[in-house]
């Protein structure tokens, strides 16, 4: 029989978009759910966000961006600080006998720099699998999940699947792994357009 999981990322304190993709899980009775990392950050319903992950015990890592909020933040006695400051830098889980790796930009747990194999306008990088191929050779685990570069891809690098599901706030995008097949479905959210690759500069001045 096979198994379902969940994985989103980079929900940016944006709860719309984040309810959407757990009521979608939910509807598919998918029950194993993973985040990888910048909880906080851009948006400022954190509060809300970190609600629905408790929720629905959503299995996260810490990103950047939570990493900043922790540092610099004034109410290390609320209830979205106490989340995030659990959370670990990295997962690892086995199911249906697939190893899976979970960091927030790229292994071992750098939450900066991150996997980029797409353009700004989405579109491959030539070359790009090659490289990362080279860098991930010691990564010893069948799937890799990621997120930070704001990028939907699931692609074959060597031996290892690397699936990042994009930001549901910036790509309006979550995704479905089906094991041990290692199917991924590309989910769209709230009835928008999925941006394969969410860029500041291009997107949040409008260029």
């Amino acid at each position: 029989m096979s198994t379902q999981l969940g994985i989103i990322s980079d929900p940016h304190a944006a709860p719309a978009a984040l309810e959407h993709a757990l009521s979608i899980f939910k509807q598919r009775k998918i029950e194993t759910i993973i985040c990888a990392g910048d909880i906080a950050g851009y948006f400022d319903d954190l509060a809300a966000t970190t609600s629905l992950l408790k929720k629905h015990r959503v299995q996260c890592i810490i990103g950047n961006h939570d990493q900043d909020l922790l540092a610099n933040s004034t109410n290390k006695n609320s209830d979205e600080y106490r989340f995030l400051e659990q959370l670990p830098l990295s997962l690892t889980l086995t199911i249906e006998n697939i190893r899976i790796y979970i960091a927030h930009a790229q292994p071992p747990e750098e939450l900066h720099g991150g996997i980029k194999l797409l353009s700004v306008n989405g579109d491959a990088i030539p070359g790009r699998i090659q490289q990362w191929q080279k860098q991930l050779r010691d990564v010893d685990y069948d799937i890799l999940i990621v997120g930070h570069t704001h990028q939907v891809f699931a692609e074959r690098i060597g031996e290892i699947l690397v699936i990042n599901p994009g930001s549901t706030a910036f790509n309006h995008s979550a995704m479905i792994l089906t094991l041990p097949e290692k199917q991924v479905e590309i989910i769209a959210l709230e009835n928008r357009e999925i941006v394969k690759c969410w860029n500041w500069g291009k997107f949040a001045r409008g260029q």
